[in-house]
């Protein structure tokens, strides 16, 4: 009943609102979560929401395509040295900033001279930690004319890295760092032109002169909606058209709104991966057998169906399925009879198993609570424990947990992650990497990862991280679930939508508006 009635009071609002702004300006776009500002070069904290907002006014010199694997953005060609060491790029041509000025080598260098100067977060990419130490992978950044740029790499094996790391850092004007953070100034397919930063609200107009050509739409504002039923109401009365994967959105609520006559909402393949993490070094999960029952025992296709409308696609693997890299690897699919032998077979005695999880995540609430008794009916004693988000990273990161949920947004994209999450001494608190939080260790599977990073041939990569991933996945430190689908609410106005699964905002400058 309640859903009903909240349907029908959604229903009579876009009846009564639905022409309020179709003849508007502006295209309204709505982030689920406030930025902090334009700057994502030099600042010292990462900032998911800042990234969406720059990647409509800056580019990068590389850029991910539909496999993940890395093309040229502002660069035309990539080429490499004999010995691997010098990675040149020769630039597109007529590529101007918004404030008309040509686009040359010297603002490749200038960036990152400012990138390394003020260490902004994402420098640390760009070094290995030696005996304690910051070894920095670039010696030396050579411009040897308007239209050419050369990285001098310390070893050659360092250009998957090198590839993977510049996606993230924008390109901008020689001189210009100063004013990012108030007056951004790009090469992108929109330009700043205000910020109201009480409302967190951005105006920006389409750039004519844009080097693939200008976009459609010719007045873009971003607008923060936080809140649910805020975004629910501003789609239903024309203040926000278009909201690309509104996170603060349930399935539930994405049904209603795709049933009003003034919105629709379309569903893309996503690669992020949901999953659930189980710490290796912790009985009784320290047991291969366990680890796998627990594979067996979840029915993904049911919670997928039932718990998230349809809006995931089953994972095999931690990569998506369109990676240059991807294998399944060995397959969980639905089989309790299977994880019950499993469990005989482990002696498993019925020892207690926590699973933790962030509070305050309907969604994540929801599906690990299917979880659990889908664990509980193959016979294992699971038992539920929610904490705020700052605690549940802090457990993570100690090793002070059995059993966990999370996602794993973009960096799963990029087969360098497996060495980051899978190989020996990749420990939070080691100084060395984030994300071996299952305190995996297998010597094999170290030999492949590390061989596989440092392999400058594409076929023989990939063979490595495949056969890598079919050995990790047979232990099953982790259990990938699914990859939650890319979801965009619109106004019907709104045309050309087609969004990548890596889920950025690359597609706006595509879209049409129609009156």
């Amino acid at each position: 009943m309640k859903r009903s009635l909240t349907l029908l009071f959604l229903l009579s609002l876009a009846i009564f609102s639905a022409c309020r702004r179709t003849n508007s300006e502006y295209v309204t776009v709505a982030l689920s979560e406030p930025f902090t500002g334009f700057d994502t070069l030099t600042t010292e904290k990462s900032d998911a929401a800042a990234e969406r907002v720059r990647s409509l006014m800056f580019n990068s010199l590389v850029r991910k395509n539909a496999s993940f694997d890395y093309e040229g953005e502002l660069a035309k060609e990539i080429k490499t040295s004999e010995d691997g060491k010098a990675i040149t790029f020769i630039l597109r041509d007529n590529v101007k900033f918004h404030d008309g000025k040509p686009f040359t080598s010297a603002d490749v260098k200038y960036t990152f001279d400012e990138l390394f100067r003020t260490k902004g977060y994402k420098s640390f990419a760009f070094y290995d930690t030696v005996n304690k130490a910051p070894a920095a992978h670039i010696i030396s950044i050579d411009t040897p004319d308007a239209g050419t740029v050369v990285f001098n790499l310390a070893r050659p094996e360092l250009k998957n890295q090198l590839l993977s790391n510049l996606v993230a850092i924008p390109i901008i004007s020689q001189g210009s760092s100063a004013q990012i953070k108030a007056a951004p100034v790009g090469t992108g397919p929109f330009k700043f032109v205000s910020f109201d930063q009480s409302q967190n609200t951005v105006d920006l107009a389409a750039f004519p002169d844009y080097w693939e050509g200008a976009p459609k739409v010719a007045k873009l504002r971003v607008k923060t909606v936080t809140d649910a039923s805020a975004l629910q109401a501003e789609l239903q009365t024309g203040g926000v058209d278009l909201a690309p994967v509104p996170s603060n959105l349930p399935p539930d609520s994405l049904k209603q709104l795709a049933a009003l006559p003034n919105l629709k909402v379309e569903q893309f393949d996503g690669s992020n991966i949901q999953y659930i993490g189980l710490n290796t070094t912790s009985p009784p999960l320290d047991k291969v057998k366990v680890r796998q029952a627990i594979g067996y025992a979840i029915d993904r296709k049911k919670i997928i169906d039932e718990l998230l409308s349809g809006q995931a696609k089953i994972a095999y693997s931690v990569l998506p399925e369109a990676s240059w890299a991807y294998t399944a690897g060995v397959k969980y699919d639905y089989d309790p009879a299977r994880a019950k032998q499993l469990l005989a077979e482990a002696g498993y005695k019925n020892e207690p198993i926590t699973f933790k999880f962030s509070s305050g995540n309907a969604a994540y609430s929801s599906y690990a609570q299917a979880i659990q008794n889908m664990l509980v009916e193959a016979g294992l004693n699971v038992q539920i424990e929610t904490l705020d988000p700052n605690t549940i990273r802090e457990n993570l990161a100690k090793g002070q947990f059995q059993m966990n949920t999370g996602a794993w947004i973009g960096g799963n994209q990029d087969p360098l992650f497996l060495k980051d999450l899978f190989t020996t001494g990749k420990i939070p608190g080691e100084g060395v990497s984030c994300c071996n939080r299952s305190r995996y260790s297998n010597p094999e599977v170290d030999n492949l990862l590390n061989a596989a990073v440092n392999e400058t041939d594409r076929p023989k990569a990939k063979d490595l991280y495949q056969r890598a991933w079919t050995l990790i996945s047979s232990d099953l430190p982790l259990v990938p679930l699914w990859y939650p689908a890319n979801m965009v609410v619109a106004n019907k106005r709104i045309g050309n939508i087609s969004i990548n699964p890596s889920g950025d905002w690359s597609f706006i400058k595509d879209i049409t508006v129609s009156n």
